[in-house]
């Protein structure tokens, strides 16, 4: 399973928010490129960074320091998220070095756009972020939350010809509260056969190593880490050391 520390950036600086509540910042890197190179350099094989300016806009905001931030670390895969609204802002990220691009509020209101990318650069350049508050899918920076529900959507999109999701449990994101467990297995088996679980990554509270052994021994492609990388409550050393032993076979 991939342990992926998270770069939330917001007006050029390294930050976190609080269940995804823009009046609920903190700060913690003045320097996002240098933050992505400190997690490459402690062992990360991929990043998941986040323009939130531009999920909540609508559309790039934060494109010169993201950039910054996929040249800094040519070791690491990095996929790009926040305010991709359109195909020409995929092309632009791929073209940029970023390895996979993450599609949100499109993937709920134009599926479309969302299937002509995947036909286009294939399903792993391309993934699609499932952002859920009480089982409903969140979207425009997870200010609106549409009447589609996570595993609805993921369904849907895995006829088109998706196969990598990001699940993010908006309810604990920010909150270091823990994983819930049943909820989200819940969704798993909700989904069924036509996503399989190699293809969800998690998002959400996960807090201790313990979280990450048990997602790892739930079969998921990966978890995403942030404030609690951030705020010391996980290394980054460990966390991946966990992965490695939840994902051992008996």
């Amino acid at each position: 399973m991939d342990i992926i520390p998270a770069i939330d950036v917001r007006g050029g600086k390294c930050v976190r928010l609080v269940q995804g509540d823009y009046g609920r910042e903190r700060v913690f890197n003045d320097d996002p490129v240098a933050q992505g190179r400190r997690f490459a350099e402690e062992g990360a094989r991929r990043l998941h960074v986040v323009d939130l300016d531009g999920a909540k806009e609508g559309r790039p905001v934060n494109d010169d320091a993201i950039a910054a931030i996929v040249a800094a670390v040519p070791g690491v895969r990095v996929q790009v998220a926040g305010g991709v609204r359109e195909a020409a802002a995929v092309e632009r990220w791929l073209a940029a070095g970023a390895d996979r691009v993450v599609l949100g509020t499109v993937a709920v209101r134009q599926p479309e756009v969302v299937a002509q990318a995947v036909e286009r650069h294939g399903a792993e350049r391309v993934a699609v972020a499932v952002d859920a508050r009480d089982g409903a899918v969140a979207v425009q920076g997870w200010q609106e939350t549409s009447e589609l529900t996570a595993e609805a959507l993921m369904r849907g999109l895995a006829l088109r010809g998706v196969r990598h999701f990001i699940y993010t449990d908006i309810g604990r994101d920010g909150m270091l509260q823990h994983v819930d467990f049943a909820g989200f297995e819940r969704l798993l088996d909700a989904v069924g056969g036509g996503v399989g679980r190699d293809s969800v990554v998690y998002s959400g509270g996960v807090t201790s190593t313990d979280d990450v052994r048990r997602l790892a021994g739930m079969g998921i492609a990966g978890a995403i880490i942030g404030t609690a990388l951030y705020d010391g409550r996980i290394t980054l050393r460990d966390a991946l050391e966990a992965a490695k032993a939840g994902g051992r076979s008996e």
